[in-house]
């Protein structure tokens, strides 16, 4: 068996075990009411507090300090305070949006719901929503690579498939509206790809996750106290 062959088979099973493991997250945090003092499932997103709902597809804590370490020798910037906390403050608001970010991802290939999470969230410059993305993603059975990759997306096609090459232009098309709108041929190929439903539910979601880039690049919410449900 070749090396490109084995890649692609080792990429195939990778998917599936995010798919799994994506499933069964969602099933065990696909909910409208709030959880006081968890923070796990889609309700975590913009962290916000640790006795408020936690949103936008996460499936693991806010809590505890950041994971990064400096290397030898090297001394960490200091790492800055929130603004506010959105949840606390604003919590009907929230609320609705975790409602908004469950209905948004129903019926969406869990695998390419992620890598659009953490491309609108690389446009934005939101650290918050790219540290737990991320972290889900690799959880979730996601590559290294292929996370990396996403930035320079359209010089490493290879890495991704039809439908999520389509789904990553369609992300960036709606996250940058003051570039060209949403062009005619990126929209097409993505209506080519997906039916009209699902290509309903993928705008929903790129929609929500640029909601939730604003609330966390606003509040300058703080990125690297998340773990991923099930990490040590």
């Amino acid at each position: 068996m070749t090396t490109d062959r084995v890649a692609s088979v080792d990429h195939v099973k990778a998917r599936g075990r995010m798919k799994d493991h994506v499933r069964t997250d969602h099933a065990a945090t696909d909910h409208d009411a709030p959880v006081n003092g968890a923070r796990t499932g889609s309700e975590a997103e913009n962290g916000m507090t640790t006795d408020s709902v936690t949103a936008d597809g996460g499936t693991g804590t806010g809590t505890g300090a950041a994971a990064s370490a400096a290397p030898a020798g090297r001394a960490l910037m200091h790492e800055h305070s929130p603004r506010l906390d959105p949840a606390r403050h604003a919590p009907e608001v929230y609320k609705a949006m975790v409602r908004l970010d469950t209905a948004a991802r129903k019926g969406l290939d869990p695998v390419t719901y992620e890598l659009v999470k953490i491309r609108a969230s690389q446009i934005n410059h939101c650290a918050f929503c790219l540290d737990m993305h991320s972290k889900d993603a690799l959880a979730a059975g996601e590559s290294v690579e292929r996370i990396v990759q996403l930035s320079a997306w359209e010089e490493s096609k290879h890495f991704y498939t039809e439908r999520e090459v389509a789904a990553l232009a369609l992300t960036e098309a709606i996250t940058v509206l003051t570039d060209g709108f949403v062009p005619d041929d990126v929209y097409e190929e993505a209506a080519r790809l997906y039916e009209e439903e699902e290509l309903a539910q993928l705008i929903a979601a790129i929609t929500t996750i640029n909601a939730w880039n604003r609330f966390g690049v606003t509040a300058r919410m703080v990125p690297g106290h998340y773990t991923p449900a099930g990490a040590k």
